[in-house]
């Protein structure tokens, strides 16, 4: 009986000691570990800091120098922006006077292109038969006569020389056979659709002047005489008309293609401004995306040298704290260890005194 007691003794206290310096041993070894950790620790982020510290020195330096690239870049685009501006308005400017002198001799030329196209039109009605029946007629009546010799005219067609009708001595001119022959030409009317309007010689103006201040020219009074003549008379007055406002209009359209080569230049030179304009801005555009994106650079390494800096002096204040421990704990733990060893022994002995 007593030797099992001895023996269920032994065990209860050998399994007791043995989980009690375990526990203890354990502690210890896990802040040496939780020690040693630090120490590691506080060498990798002091080589950390070592190798950030540069790259954020680098990194700042180059976001300044940005920020003075993109500040003088700036102020060119500004500049170049304030004289498109300026050409712009100077364009602006061009342009209005321009259009202004256009709109004068369109509305000119709006005078004189109603009794054109009004002229035009009459034309159009005439028909082979009309230009036959004029022709045809042995003894034309004088406003059919009046019309054709203004016509005669207008084509730079000369008179014949005939005796004078009224029994004068010398000879007079007489349009009658050349406007029958005129007449008798197949392309009669398209050549005065034609007719050079823009290049008038100005002696057929003035030959043509007297026939439209003549009360018997107006087309209201030879349309009773003949309705081919009065599409005639029409067309003489309108070519006419359109060669007096033309004479205004002319030097004016020179002074609008003066205008027009002017805004083209000042086109041409604000075009490629803009493009220089664009250019520079497009520039400090990408200057300031790369701005933004060192700038978020920087950032992130100020945070991660702030961060490693709070690591790093956590983990020397623990290591500073327990600097003094360090020691002592190693010899707890090796003592603890070498115990436990010798539980076996001590135990025994200790079971077989509580056993005796």
């Amino acid at each position: 009986t007593s030797y099992l007691e001895l023996i269920t003794t032994y065990k209860a206290l050998l399994g007791e000691k043995r989980n009690e310096v375990s526990t203890l041993e354990k502690r210890y070894r896990s802040g040496l570990e939780q020690i040693y950790e630090a120490e590691e620790q506080v060498g990798v982020m002091k080589k950390e800091l070592i190798e950030l510290q540069p790259v954020l020195e680098k990194t700042s330096k180059e976001t300044d120098e940005m920020l003075i690239v993109i500040d003088k870049e700036t102020i060119t685009a500004n500049a170049k922006k304030e004289v498109v501006e300026k050409d712009a308005a100077a364009a602006d400017v061009s342009a209005a006077a321009a259009k202004a002198i256009k709109d004068d001799c369109e509305g000119e030329l709006a005078v004189a292109m109603p009794m054109l196209e009004a002229a035009l039109q009459a034309l159009n009605t005439l028909t082979k038969n009309d230009i036959t029946e004029v022709k045809s007629m042995k003894s034309p009546p004088s406003g059919v006569k009046l019309v054709m010799e203004a016509v005669c005219i207008m084509k730079n067609i000369k008179p014949r020389k005939i005796n004078d009708p009224n029994g004068g001595i010398k000879k007079v001119d007489d349009y009658w056979g050349p406007s029958q022959a005129l007449l008798a030409e197949p392309t009669f009317l398209s050549d005065l659709e034609t007719y050079d309007k823009d290049n008038i010689d100005p002696k057929i103006v003035e030959r043509i002047k007297p026939f439209v201040a003549d009360p018997n020219f107006e087309p209201e009074v030879v349309k009773k005489a003949s309705k081919a003549a009065y599409g005639l008379c029409c067309w003489v007055r309108a070519m006419e008309s359109y060669d007096r406002v033309a004479k205004v209009v002319g030097p004016k359209k020179l002074k609008l293609a003066e205008a027009e080569a002017e805004f083209a230049e000042l086109m041409e030179g604000l075009n490629k401004k803009k493009a220089e304009l664009k250019e520079v801005e497009d520039k400090v555009a990408e200057l300031n995306r790369q701005l933004a994106e060192m700038q978020a650079k920087k950032q992130q390494l100020e945070e991660d040298v702030d961060l490693c800096s709070k690591k790093l002096v956590r983990a020397e204040k623990l290591i500073s704290g327990l600097g003094g421990e360090k020691a002592r704990w190693t010899e707890v733990a090796n003592t603890l260890a070498h115990d436990y060893t010798n539980l076996t022994g001590d135990i025994m002995l200790s079971s077989g005194y509580i056993a005796y």
